[in-house]
């Protein structure tokens, strides 16, 4: 009778460690979010997000030694978002199509982050973070996601981009003064009307 057990050594190393998928699908929801707000739309996203999963799966061994999988995978949706913005940036624009500024026009808003209204208020609050995130530079915005949204230090979203500590600080209060200069702009234009 044949022995149809596998070898102890392949069903030990399949039961330990999980693969390259199993921690990226993992990944997956967090990253689709945090790719919308680079990118600027879903299906942007979704193509940000699958390039970068081809580029960590050229060398798996990397993403899966690295002590924090997310951040390694954010740093490859953020490098992928940038190329693309800089591809589309070269193209001529034939002309401005309504994006995520037409959200406001059809009166999404009211209720709670996910309550009685069913989540319109939180998905307009993502749209809002989509729309004012647009604003900002790749660099500035990433670091924006890292420490606002993902509650990193700045110490941390500085080594995850790779950058020096005090550039990581300057990009995110440039960040942030951009932001509050375009709030308080717009606020002021709508108490005009």
């Amino acid at each position: 009778m044949a022995d149809v057990t596998p070898p102890a050594s392949m069903s030990a190393a399949s039961s330990v460690s999980p693969t390259f998928d199993e921690v990226f699908c993992g990944l997956l929801p967090r990253l689709y979010r945090r790719a919308v707000m680079l990118a600027g739309s879903r299906q942007s996203a979704e193509d940000v997000v699958h390039e970068a999963y081809l580029k960590l799966a050229a060398r798996p061994q990397r993403f899966l030694a690295h002590p924090e999988p997310y951040a390694y995978a954010f740093t490859a949706v953020l490098s992928v978002a940038r190329d693309a913005y800089r591809k589309d940036r070269r193209q001529v624009l034939v002309d401005e199509v309504a994006g995520v500024e037409g959200a406001e026009d059809a009166g999404v808003g009211g209720g709670g982050y996910g309550g009685w209204d069913g989540g319109v208020a939180r998905r307009h609050a993502e749209l809002e973070a989509v729309r004012l995130l647009g604003r900002l530079s790749h660099r500035q915005a990433g670091i924006v996601i890292l420490v606002d949204l993902d509650g990193y230090t700045i110490d941390q979203a500085a080594k995850i981009m790779k950058v020096h500590r005090g550039t990581a600080a300057r990009h995110r209060a440039r960040a942030l003064d951009r932001l509050r200069a375009y709030l308080v702009e717009s606020e002021h234009g709508q108490a005009g009307r």
